[in-house]
C-alpha cells in the first residue's frame, strides 16, 4: 500500500510538473515572441516571480517521491522510478543553472532595457526551457510506464492486476 501511494504522488508530480513545464512551452512561450520586448520583459519578470515556489516546490516533491519509490522498490521497478527521479532533478538543475541566471537579467531588463545581445540571451532561455520540460515529460513517461506494464511490480511477484483465488478443491476429489 506504502509504495502504491508514494508511486501516485510520484505520477501526479511529475505530471504536474510536465504540465505545467508543457503549457510555458505551448502557449507562453510563443506569447513572449509575439508581445512587444518591453511588455514581454515586465511579464516574464513577473510570472518568474510567481513560479519561483510553485515551481520548485513542484520539481524537489517530483524527484523525491520518484526516489522514494526506487528505495522502496528493486529490480526494473528500481531503475524506471530512479530514472524519473534523476530526470525531475536534471529539470532542477537546468532551470537553476540556465533559466534563473537568466531570469535575474531579465528581471533588470524591465526596469532598465535590454542590451543589444537581448535576443540571443532570449533564445537561450528558451533552449533551457524546453530541455526542461523534455526532461519532466521523460520522467513523467517512465512513471506511466512503470505504472501501466504487467511484467513486474513494485514489491510482489505479481503486478498491479487483480489476484483471483483459485476455488479449493474438497479432499480426495479431482
Amino acid at each position: 500500500m506504502r509504495v502504491r501511494m508514494v508511486q501516485g504522488l510520484a505520477l501526479l508530480s511529475t505530471g504536474t510538473l510536465a504540465g505545467a513545464f508543457g503549457y510555458g512551452a505551448a502557449n507562453l512561450v510563443p506569447t513572449f515572441d509575439a508581445v512587444p520586448l518591453d511588455m514581454r520583459l515586465s511579464f516574464h519578470a513577473r510570472l518568474m516571480e510567481m513560479n519561483g515556489i510553485t515551481m520548485q516546490g513542484a520539481m524537489a516533491l517530483s524527484a523525491l517521491s520518484a526516489l522514494t519509490l526506487a528505495a522502496l522498490t528493486r529490480g526494473s521497478t528500481r531503475w524506471l522510478a530512479g530514472g524519473a527521479g534523476l530526470l525531475a532533478v536534471a529539470s532542477f538543475l537546468i532551470t537553476r543553472l540556465g533559466n534563473v541566471p537568466i531570469n535575474g537579467r531579465i528581471k533588470e531588463w524591465a526596469v532598465t532595457s535590454a542590451p543589444a545581445d537581448h535576443a540571443e540571451i532570449l533564445n537561450r532561455w528558451e533552449a533551457f526551457n524546453y530541455a526542461r520540460t523534455a526532461a519532466a515529460f521523460a520522467a513523467f513517461a517512465l512513471l506511466i510506464f512503470l505504472t501501466l506494464r504487467r511484467d513486474e511490480p513494485a514489491r510482489s511477484s505479481k503486478p498491479w492486476r487483480a489476484v483471483t483465488a483459485t476455488p479449493s478443491r474438497p479432499r480426495g476429489s479431482r
